[in-house]
C-alpha cells in the first residue's frame, strides 16, 4: 500500500502512517464549515429514517401445510469496507450514502478507504472526516484507490479484511472490485462513472431541464447525460439553454459536462412516450427523471433504472444528497439486475424450516420420486427412515 501510494498518488507515507489518526478526524470536523456539518447531519437523518422503513421488513414466517413452517432470519453482514472517492473533488456525501445503511443493518465492523487529496502530501479531505466523527466511525485508512480495494479484501497488517466492498469510483477501482469477487469479497455491481437519462416532452420547463442535465454531466469526462424527449422543438431551445449554463461552469467541470453531453451522451428525439420509455429501459440509467406533464403513465413502463425522480421538483441534486432514498446506484446497464446500496445491502437472509411428523410424511412421496429420478439412494433412505 505504501509503495502504491508513492507511486500514483505521490505521497510518501512512514510506516503506520495508513490509519487516519483521532486527531486527524478531530481537525477534519473543525475544518469543515458549520453549513457543510449541518447538511451532512440533515442526509443522515433522512438516510437513517429510509433504511430504518427497509429494516422493519425483517424475519418473516408462514405455515405452508398443516405442521411445516417457513421462514427467513435476516442478520447483518459481519464486515464492510466503505471506499469513497477523492481524486476529482471532495465527497463526504458518498460516506454518508454509504455509511448509514450499514449502521443501521447493524454491521459490526465498518472500514473506511479513501485516498489522499491530490497533492496534499497525504493529508485526506477534512469534509470526508468529519463526516466520520459525525457517524462515529474509528478504522479510516489513507489508500490508493485499486491497491485500497484489495487491501480490504485480503487484509493486511494494519488494514482489516472485510466480506463486502462498496463505494464508486473510477474505472480502475471498478475493475478492482469486480477483481476481487474471484477470491470470495463481495461487491456492489458496478458503481461506476455517473450516467443519466431524462424522459421530457413539450411542457418541460427548459431552463430547470438544462439545470437538470449538467448536474450528473459535471462530476467527469467519463460521466454520461442523455435527454430523451417527444418534442423536436424542444432540442434548439435546450442547445441554447445548456451553452449559457455551460459557460458558467468553472473548469474542470465545465469540460465534464461537455464531454458528458456533447461525446457520451446527447439527445434522442422518439415518436412517442411508449418509445421514450423503451429507450430508457434499453439503457438501464442510474438516474431517470420524469419531466413530464403526466409522468405517472411513463412511470408504469420503466423497469430498469437505479432511481426514478418525478417531476421537476424533485433534481437528481436533491436525490444525491438528501433525500435519503439510495444515491450509490448501479451504473453500466446493471440497473437491470441490481439495486442502490440499502440496508438491504448489508444484510443476508437464512432460510429457516420446520416440520413435525405428519408433515414430513405429507412430502416423502415427492422426495422419493425425485430422488429416485436424480439417482441418490441416500436421500430417499433419509426421508423413508422417518416414515416407516
Amino acid at each position: 500500500m505504501l509503495d502504491a501510494l508513492r507511486r500514483f498518488d505521490g505521497c510518501e507515507l512512514a510506516a503506520g502512517g495508513l490509519r487516519v489518526s483521532s486527531d486527524e478526524l478531530d481537525a477534519g470536523l473543525a475544518a469543515t464549515s458549520h453549513d457543510v456539518v449541518e447538511a451532512l447531519a440533515d442526509a443522515i437523518a433522512h438516510l437513517r429514517r429510509f433504511n430504518e422503513k427497509i429494516c422493519e421488513r425483517g424475519d418473516w414466517s408462514f405455515e405452508s401445510d398443516p405442521g411445516l413452517v417457513v421462514g427467513e432470519r435476516v442478520t447483518p453482514i459481519e464486515s464492510a469496507g466503505l471506499f469513497v472517492p477523492s481524486g476529482k473533488g471532495s465527497f463526504p456525501s458518498v460516506l454518508v450514502q454509504l455509511a448509514v445503511p450499514a449502521q443501521v443493518a447493524g454491521v459490526a465492523s465498518l472500514v473506511v478507504a479513501v485516498p489522499p487529496l491530490p497533492g496534499a502530501r497525504g493529508s485526506v479531505d477534512p469534509a470526508v472526516l468529519a463526516a466520520c466523527r459525525l457517524l462515529g466511525l474509528d478504522d479510516v485508512f489513507r489508500v490508493n484507490g485499486p491497491a485500497g480495494i484489495a487491501a480490504l479484501a485480503f487484509g493486511t497488517e494494519s488494514i482489516p479484511k472485510v466480506r463486502l466492498v462498496v463505494g464508486p469510483g473510477s474505472p480502475a477501482v471498478t475493475c478492482a472490485q469486480v477483481e476481487v469477487q474471484r477470491f470470495g469479497t463481495v461487491t456492489t455491481m458496478v458503481l461506476g462513472p455517473t450516467e443519466s437519462l431524462i424522459i421530457a416532452d413539450d411542457t418541460t420547463d427548459v431552463r430547470l431541464l438544462a439545470f437538470d442535465l449538467l448536474n450528473e454531466a459535471e462530476h467527469g469526462s467519463d460521466s454520461t447525460s442523455l435527454l430523451v424527449t417527444t418534442s423536436a422543438s424542444l432540442v434548439a431551445s435546450i442547445q441554447r439553454e445548456v451553452a449559457i449554463l455551460l459557460a458558467t461552469l468553472p473548469e474542470p467541470r465545465r469540460t465534464y459536462a461537455a464531454d458528458a453531453l456533447g461525446v457520451n451522451g446527447g439527445v434522442i428525439v422518439v415518436a412517442d412516450l411508449d418509445e421514450a420509455a423503451s429507450v430508457s429501459n434499453a439503457f438501464g440509467p442510474e438516474h431517470l427523471q420524469l419531466a413530464l406533464a403526466h409522468p405517472d403513465a411513463v412511470l408504469a413502463r420503466i423497469r430498469h433504472a437505479g432511481e426514478i425522480l418525478i417531476g421537476q421538483q424533485t433534481p437528481f441534486s436533491s436525490a444525491n444528497y438528501v433525500l435519503g432514498c439510495p444515491a450509490s446506484l448501479p451504473t453500466s446497464g446493471f440497473a437491470k439486475v441490481s439495486s442502490g446500496v440499502t440496508a438491504d445491502t448489508f444484510r443476508k437472509r437464512t432460510a429457516i424450516a420446520r416440520m413435525d411428523a405428519a408433515a414430513m410424511r405429507q412430502v416423502t412421496p415427492s422426495i422419493v420420486a425425485l430422488a429416485r429420478h436424480e439417482g441418490f439412494p441416500a436421500h430417499e433412505a433419509a426421508a423413508r427412515a422417518r416414515t416407516e
